[in-house]
């Protein structure tokens, strides 16, 4: 499975605002990351839709992390964010492959998205962030 660029935003978005614990802004996190405005509203949008942030509009305004990182399961983002993680259509639909009868790779398939899945939902956001001294180290060489 290759993951949609809204995706890895949404995950860079996540960990940004886990890693700073308070409010910020869009341009915050474009600006860090080197990506445009555009995707990153986009994204937050989307994120926010599906409850893991929170948007506040207005002077004093951004947005913030909804809920704990540890929380967050990385497998729940890309879900939310991918929709469809299929490997193959024939994996969750009957009847679209005239050798299904006989078919041993859709459930090879079948069980790799399981193994996948798994492993993805027992990683947080929490699990990934970065060190205070890795990102310090970015901003400095940013200046």
């Amino acid at each position: 499975m290759q993951l949609a660029l809204q995706t890895d935003y949404a995950l860079r978005t996540l960990i940004y605002l886990a890693h700073k614990s308070q409010r910020v802004t869009v341009a915050e996190i474009s600006n860090f990351y080197g990506i445009s405005n555009a995707h990153v509203a986009k994204v937050v949008n989307q994120l926010a839709r599906r409850g893991f942030l929170r948007s506040i509009r207005g002077i004093g305004g951004g947005i913030e992390i909804k809920q704990e990182p540890a929380g967050i399961r990385v497998g729940d983002v890309i879900q939310a964010m991918e929709g469809n993680t299929r490997l193959l259509e024939c994996v969750d639909t009957e009847g679209v492959c005239i050798i299904e009868q006989f078919c041993k790779l859709k459930r090879v398939l079948a069980h790799a998205e399981t193994l996948q899945m798994d492993y993805l939902n027992n990683v947080s956001i929490a699990d990934i962030l970065p060190t205070v001294r890795q990102v310090t180290q970015i901003e400095e060489l940013e200046e």
